[in-house]
């Protein structure tokens, strides 16, 4: 007999219904009750803590004067630190001056001109003797890119930039024209380097800047259209129209980038501008009342444009404590006897100049539309740029008894017509050159595959369009592409790759001394720091060392940025980083040697005007502005973090040398740890 449950009778529902409805009505009346009881609680919470906040806004206004003069007096190292570098670079002057050594000084028009002209006029083709000055040249350039990089805005002017621009451009120039005689000369000369198998001509020669790899078709037999240069490993394969024609083949591989533009070339990282102490004033309350009621006025009467109206390119004090109206330090342009006038602090803001931090200007941001094209601020060259050309073979020397008869074209070498020009547009199909590429692996690093692109001379820009059946060959390190004609190639990387950062940590290792780790998705870079010099110590990936040829080398931090660019480790935000990377900031003490545990990190927000420690964690689930028990407001990261730091760690900064402080601050400025972690 199968069991059912039992029905209710129509009297045990309605009890039951008549119960449901007293409770449902008992826990409204409840509910109604407790309504105002909440609300009181909500508003004494709310009252509570807008007093608390209240109360610490106005700790945070009585002491941002005397925290504005306690800062100036920890910038002043960055002043000592910007008098010692003027010196230094002046020192270095003089000392290249009275070396007397032959070689120009790039910064002086007459003397680089002077050698430029006298090397144009040399006919010495030779091609060891050209790689050999170039190298000179290479470092003629490298010095004027660090003038760039590395002086102070007040020490050079407009005039000089570009002087010192139109001089590498000119240096550039002609270290290419003097490759491409000294490539037309081997091509009419060499004998000696003819291929077995094939009675074509290879010749490969190489240093660490170069690598010129040249194939003349002597023969001109279909068969061997294809070609390995087995030292290096770069290799083609012709059209057969190619193959059948006296026609050279040339990679040209530049470890340097000569192509793309200077902007690029001499991309740096902000710098640290310091301003007039005429330009710094201090407002009082008074003064911020005044001020206020001069502000209203003028809304209500129109009135001609203000000074900081007429100079769209005014500076903003990054240490300008701005809160509502109060703003401490108003960066405006004064005259000194209003500075004077108005300034509460004392003298020490007539001597100290604040630093503040100022990006390069640029030109109104313009959306690249056309995909063919490289966006330069999202992809880097990385390993140099390979020249791929195809040449009329010019005439070869003929050896007539004891002589060397040698016919010199006056156009020099010519590019040979490839793609054929067709006189009807349905016939100007044509085979696609094929070319293989060995990928630089012990100079650079390559952490995805990288972006094929050519040069476009008409647009100055690259371009993916033209080149097709990209393959990568990863064990081998090679890759291999279609083109439509003869290019400039280079391999580009996504710059911010590396970026956020997982983590980043500084390790005090001796007084002055520190070692700076980021660790990023593909890499692990340490950093050693040391007076006013840095070095890299490592860059492990996939738990090997790489780049072992960099590592151990003390440079300043603009040479360490650009050597480690170049190599293809890119942890230096730009421009338009916030548009590629999304990031995250976190803050902690650490004195010792050894990691810091988890539980000491701690959670800081700061929006250039406020800094605040946060109660909330690294691992909590939903963000909160509550503060941390015992925490108040600031003006800056500076002094929040001296409410929880040790004396021992207060000590070790006021107690740092002003060259390891300006060192330290110049690697965190590249890298913005604060920002892109």
């Amino acid at each position: 007999m199968a069991s059912g449950k039992k029905k209710l009778s129509k009297t045990e529902r309605l009890r039951l219904q008549k119960e449901e409805e007293e409770r449902r009505l008992k826990e409204e009346e409840e509910a109604r009750l407790q309504a105002p009881q909440e609300e009181a609680a909500r508003l004494e919470k709310e009252r509570l803590e807008r007093e608390q906040r209240e109360r610490l806004e106005s700790k945070d206004q009585e002491r941002r004067e005397s925290e504005l003069a306690e800062l100036c007096s920890l910038e002043e190292k960055f002043v000592s630190a910007e008098q010692w570098k003027t010196d230094y670079r002046a020192y270095a002057k003089w000392e290249h001056y009275i070396g007397c050594d032959g070689s120009p000084d790039p910064a002086v028009l007459q003397e680089i001109n002077t050698f430029m002209s006298l090397w144009r006029e040399d006919q010495n083709e030779d091609i060891q003797f050209v790689m050999e000055k170039g190298k000179e040249v290479l470092n003629l350039i490298e010095k004027l890119q660090f003038l760039l990089l590395d002086t102070p805005p007040n020490e050079i002017t407009e005039k000089e930039t570009v002087q010192y621009q139109e001089t590498i451009l000119e240096l550039q120039n002609l270290l290419r024209q003097k490759y491409n005689g000294a490539t037309e000369r081997l091509l009419k000369t060499d004998s000696m380097s003819e291929v077995p198998d094939s009675g074509n001509m290879q010749v490969v020669i190489k240093d660490k800047n170069v690598t010129l790899c040249i194939w003349a078709n002597l023969k001109k037999n279909i068969r061997f259209k294809n070609h390995v240069f087995c030292d290096v490993q770069h290799g083609f394969d012709l059209p057969k129209s190619l193959a059948v024609n006296s026609v050279a083949v040339c990679i040209f591989h530049t470890h340097y980038d000569h192509v793309s533009p200077l902007w690029l070339q001499c991309q740096c990282v902000p710098k640290l501008k310091i301003l007039d102490s005429k330009e710094v004033t201090v407002d009082s309350k008074e003064n911020v009342e005044e001020r206020e009621e001069e502000e209203q006025k003028a809304k209500e009467e129109p009135s001609a444009p203000t000074e900081e109206e007429m100079h769209s390119d005014g500076i903003k004090s990054a240490s300008s404590f701005k809160e509502n109206t109060n703003n401490i330090a108003n960066i405006n342009e004064k005259t000194e006897e209003e500075t004077e006038k108005k300034s509460e602090i004392p003298d020490i803001l007539s001597q100290v100049q604040i630093p503040v931090l100022q990006e390069e200007p640029s030109e109104k941001e313009e959306d690249i539309t056309d995909e063919n094209i490289v966006d330069l601020r999202q992809f880097v060259p990385v390993g140099g740029v390979y020249h791929i050309d195809v040449l009329q073979l010019p005439p070869r020397a003929k050896e007539i008894k004891s002589w060397s008869m040698l016919e010199v074209l006056d156009g020099g070498l010519e590019a040979y017509p490839y793609p054929p020009e067709s006189e009807e547009p349905e016939d100007a199909t044509h085979t696609p050159v094929e070319i293989t590429l060995r990928l630089p692996d012990n100079d650079v690093i390559y952490f995805e595959n990288p972006v094929v692109a050519r040069w476009d001379p008409a647009g100055q820009q690259w371009r993916t369009d033209g080149i097709s059946n990209i393959m990568y060959k990863t064990e081998e390190g090679k890759v291999t592409f279609e083109m439509d004609a003869f290019y400039t190639i280079a391999l580009l990387q996504d710059a911010y790759l590396n970026m956020p950062y997982q983590a980043w940590e500084l390790r005090p290792t001796g007084t002055d001394e520190l070692l700076l780790i980021l660790t990023t998705a593909f890499a692990e870079v340490q950093i050693q720091v040391k007076g006013h010099q840095c070095m890299l110590s490592s860059v492990v990936v996939e738990e090997k060392d790489v780049l072992s040829h960099l590592t151990g080398k003390w440079m300043t931090p603009v040479h360490l940025t650009v050597v480690l660019k170049k190599a293809g480790i890119n942890i230096f935000p730009g421009e338009y980083s916030h548009k590629y990377v999304c990031v995250n900031k976190k803050v902690s003490e650490h004195l010792k040697t050894d990691s810091v545990k988890d539980e000491d990190w701690s959670l800081y927000m700061f929006n250039g005007q406020r800094a605040q420690r946060l109660k909330i964690t690294e691992a909590s689930e939903a963000f909160s502005e509550e503060l941390e028990g015992h925490s108040e407001f600031h003006s800056t990261l500076y002094h929040m973090l001296k409410d929880f730091a040790s004396n021992e760690a207060i000590d070790k900064v006021q107690k740092a040398s002003f060259l390891f402080i300006d060192t330290v601050y110049q690697l965190l400025l590249a890298t913005r740890v604060l920002t892109y972690s």
